[in-house]
């Protein structure tokens, strides 16, 4: 796997300084955290679910959820589990699955990619409601548990959590393969400002205990905004919900500092794609776009709500997320096309990182706009690099709409 896979080596070379690095499901877990990049989820009752996986790769999705909890009905969930075996036998089969919940046969479109084509699977997590799924679903997987990449563990509180981590160390040695967990950060003891900081240190002491089988934690903020009866419109990014944010400074503030005892901490769902009536100004500046030749595509972006979900990206990575959960593939291309190191910022990591500043000092950046100071910028540069790594280093005179519009093209 890698981003930007989808799109022609030709034109991979006209955009990246730097192209991204390959990586595989047995990559470090430090390389693996970052490169989730879009974590598409998908409902596990999906009859076609094979097709769905090998459709979504060849598009460029790198990392994918099958969920089995809020997704789906109470009284849908075994026959999930059930559809869930079939399509990950179909998926080592290279076929295009099964029959699943409420469907016929041949429901779905046929599939868009050859069936002979080579067999590219995405990082495949599994959604569970309760620690017992984990031991079973393993055992039942067999042989295609090696297409499996780990569990989110949803609701993930310090007295759940250590149930569900203890299952997966058990799965772990039962099948023999590496097994990573997502915790999802989602309980309203969280979002309660007299349980918060007690939560946080509960799952922070949980975590640390399986640090090398936790990937990333992921922030439920539906179930935040639920807890209150709040629902963000498409003009709003979750930064805008003040509730929202103060936990999400509060998650970040405590189990994603730099100096090695953080995790990754992931960006919350865009919860719109459909176009709908706007009630404030588009928030996509028309310059970029005019310089790109790319005006149609800004129009577009505006129409079915996504200058919402660049801005919400941008904040992401500016309050110490990285990554971000989402539920419509449209939504993959433009956090991949955000997530790609900008020319600008790999030339100030590297001069941070240069042998020579090790001593510390400031000096100016080679863009001559900036001040870079080795000391407390050297985490960023690490981050940065780290980053730079799997999304790649765009060329100087490429921006996020060149990389938005190859992302888009395929």
């Amino acid at each position: 796997m890698r981003h930007f896979g989808h799109i022609p080596s030709a034109s991979r070379a006209g955009l990246f300084h730097q192209e991204p690095a390959e990586f595989t499901s047995d990559s470090p877990a430090s390389t693996l955290a970052v490169a989730l990049g879009a974590t598409l989820y998908s409902p596990a009752t999906r009859p076609r679910l094979a097709d769905d996986v090998r459709k979504q790769a060849a598009r460029g999705v790198v990392s994918m959820v099958l969920c089995l909890e809020d997704s789906i009905a109470d009284a849908d969930v075994e026959a999930a589990e059930a559809n869930l075996v079939r399509q990950f036998a179909a998926l080592a089969a290279g076929t295009g699955g099964d029959v699943g919940v409420g469907a016929e046969a041949g429901a779905d479109a046929p599939l868009d990619v050859p069936r002979d084509a080579p067999l590219d699977v995405p990082l495949l997590f599994i959604r569970v409601r309760e620690p017992h799924q984990i031991t079973d679903l393993v055992a039942r997987l067999g042989d295609t548990v090696h297409l499996l990449s780990g569990f989110v563990l949803p609701k993930f509180t310090e007295r759940r959590g250590h149930a569900f981590l203890e299952a997966l160390t058990a799965a772990e040695k039962t099948c023999g393969r590496r097994l990573f967990a997502m915790p999802v950060l989602e309980s309203p003891e969280l979002l309660h400002l007299e349980t918060r900081a007690e939560t946080l240190a509960g799952i922070a002491t949980t975590v640390d205990k399986y640090r090398d089988r936790v990937l990333a934690l992921r922030l439920g903020v539906t179930d935040f905004c639920s807890a209150y009866g709040l629902r963000r419109s498409p003009d709003m990014t979750a930064y805008d919900v003040q509730l929202v944010a103060h936990v999400i400074a509060d998650v970040v503030n405590v189990l994603g500092r730099s100096d090695g005892t953080g995790f990754t901490i992931t960006g919350p769902v865009w919860e719109y794609f459909r176009l709908g009536e706007r009630m404030f100004k588009p928030q996509l500046r028309r310059s970029p776009f005019l310089e790109g030749r790319a005006e149609d595509l800004r129009t577009a972006l505006i129409e079915h709500d996504l200058d919402g979900l660049l801005r919400e990206i941008e904040l992401d990575r500016a309050n110490g997320l990285l990554g971000k959960t989402c539920i419509h593939p449209t939504h993959v291309v433009p956090v991949h096309a955000l997530s790609v190191v900008s020319h600008e910022e790999y030339s100030d990591a590297q001069d941070i990182l240069r042998p020579e500043r090790g001593g510390g000092g400031v000096l100016r950046s080679t863009y001559t706009n900036k001040m870079n100071e080795v000391k407390p910028h050297r985490a960023w540069a690490e981050r940065t690099l780290l980053r730079a790594e799997v999304f790649g280093v765009a060329k100087e005179d490429v921006g996020f709409v060149d990389l938005l519009t190859a992302g888009l093209a395929g």
